[in-house]
């Protein structure tokens, strides 16, 4: 799943991936490769998930992991989505090898 590119501005972040879209705050960002292949991950997990499952998901484990380390920035890289994808950006090739519902070994 590649993802149709949109550029918004108004991000107060990068990128996000909202199926089927990446959303980027800048233009240049489309020449990113690893930002890209880590929203492209998530597309893959949010496909997996039926999308909606996905992000009810996602809120959750972030619910959880602020509870537990009441700090946004480590509730935020603990959610197991996003450890999969930033532990798997930099290999371009990893979606063509990953297998289905890979993230569920970060728990």
């Amino acid at each position: 799943m590649k993802g149709w590119l949109i550029v918004a501005p108004f991000l107060n972040v990068n990128a996000m991936a909202l199926f089927p879209f990446i959303l980027l705050r800048e233009e240049e960002m489309r020449g990113d490769v690893v930002l890209l292949n880590h929203e492209r991950i998530h597309l893959r997990q949010q496909a997996e998930l039926l999308v909606l499952p996905f992000y009810v998901l996602y809120l959750l484990n972030y619910l959880v992991n602020l509870a537990r380390y009441s700090s946004h920035n480590k509730a935020y890289l603990m959610i197991l989505f996003e450890q999969e994808a930033y532990q798997r950006e930099l290999d371009v090739a990893y979606l063509s090898c990953r297998k289905w519902c890979n993230w569920l070994a970060f728990f």
